[in-house]
């Protein structure tokens, strides 16, 4: 299965509680930062809820 690789580009400062709350499930405190999740429904969720704040990449 595919992996996700999810880099946070802007800042939460500003955004509502549940995106803050968002990044921190997705694994992202920082700008710059990277995590790499498995590509399930419930991980693209989340990535639409903060889509304006991250960006997406597959990687194996």
């Amino acid at each position: 299965m595919a992996n996700l690789k999810v880099t946070q580009v802007k800042s939460a400062i500003g955004g509502k509680q549940n995106q803050r709350d968002t990044l921190r499930t997705l694994g992202l405190k920082k700008i710059g930062q990277s995590t790499v999740r498995e590509d399930r429904p419930e991980v693209r969720g989340l990535i639409a809820t903060v889509a304006h704040l991250v960006t997406v990449e597959e990687v194996d």
